[in-house]
């Protein structure tokens, strides 16, 4: 596996509220991997976070040796790519552990508009809607042996 492209979303139902991530990652050579999952109750930052925490991990464990990753959140990337500093003490340690583990990669980041996003973020507002996916988790860590994959399909277009 060398290569993977990543459209990351999180939201929350208020904020904070009812939250939920959804990631899309191209380029596995079994297909398009769709993460939808319920993160609890968190603010709209927080989320994007995770989904960039989560995009982050599943490159890892599929042994990826680049991650580009595209994001409608402004914040996130500016602050991953160091143009904003990140002085919200709930935000650092997320910010931190996500620098840490794109160093393992050949890691690159994008501010991408949110129409051009709507795949990774219906994942998200779907997954902050409902208040966890076991039925499809359940599944995917039969399939794969990752436990936050909640579908991998193949893609199709």
């Amino acid at each position: 596996m060398s290569n993977l492209v990543a459209y990351i979303d999180g939201g929350s139902l208020g904020n904070p509220g009812s939250s939920g991530i959804g990631v899309v990652i191209d380029g596995p050579t079994d297909g398009t991997i769709r993460i939808a999952k319920w993160i609890g109750h968190q603010d709209n930052n927080v989320a994007e976070y995770i989904a960039l925490l989560e995009a982050l991990q599943c490159a890892l464990g599929l042994k990826a040796t680049a991650l580009h990753v595209f994001s409608d959140s402004e914040v996130v990337v500016k602050q991953m790519s160091g143009e904003y500093s990140c002085r919200s003490p709930r935000l650092y340690s997320l910010n931190w552990i996500c620098r840490k583990l794109a160093r393992s990669l050949d890691f690159s980041i994008s501010h991408v508009p949110r129409e051009h996003n709507t795949e990774a973020n219906g994942l998200a507002a779907s997954a902050a809607r409902r208040k966890h996916c076991s039925n499809l988790g359940a599944t995917a860590r039969a399939a794969t042996g990752h436990t936050s994959i909640a579908r991998a399909v193949p893609h199709h277009q």
